[in-house]
């Protein structure tokens, strides 16, 4: 096991930063170039095909009552739309509108590397990056 000072530690945290700097700042710009915030973007984002709000929720990392929030934001800008599941009434789906979709478009654009920050592993990689993050979040 390492100890805490190691060269090889400090380095591997590092790069962790660096790699969410970078995503925050791409996110970020992308997000205001459009007047959003980066948790409304990733939303939208979200939202490119039909969703529950609590999918969305999901991926933001956030209580679904916070995304009603984000959600009626975009709602009020004309990128999205709500919808009731007609399965399940209690189910709201978001959906973004065609000016949503084009934004979307557009934020993919302008973050090449927050929209796929893992795009040089291959799966195997992936799959070990994976695990290895698991395995540190055990601890």
């Amino acid at each position: 096991m390492s100890h805490p000072s190691d060269d090889l530690t400090q380095e591997i945290v590092g790069l962790f930063a660096a790699v969410n700097r970078r995503y925050g700042r791409e996110s970020e710009a992308a997000a205001a170039a459009h007047d959003l915030t980066a948790l409304q973007a990733k939303a939208l984002l979200a939202a490119e095909v039909p969703v529950p709000t609590r999918r969305i929720a999901e991926r933001l990392h956030a209580e679904p009552s916070n995304v009603t929030v984000i959600v009626d934001r975009l709602e009020s800008r004309g990128l999205v739309e709500r919808s009731v599941d007609p399965a399940d009434r209690r189910v709201k789906h978001v959906a973004a509108t065609a000016a949503g979709r084009e934004v979307a478009a557009d934020l993919r654009a302008r973050m090449p590397f927050a929209g796929d920050p893992l795009a040089r592993l291959d799966t195997e990689q992936r799959g070990s990056l994976r695990e290895l993050l698991r395995l540190v979040l055990e601890a």
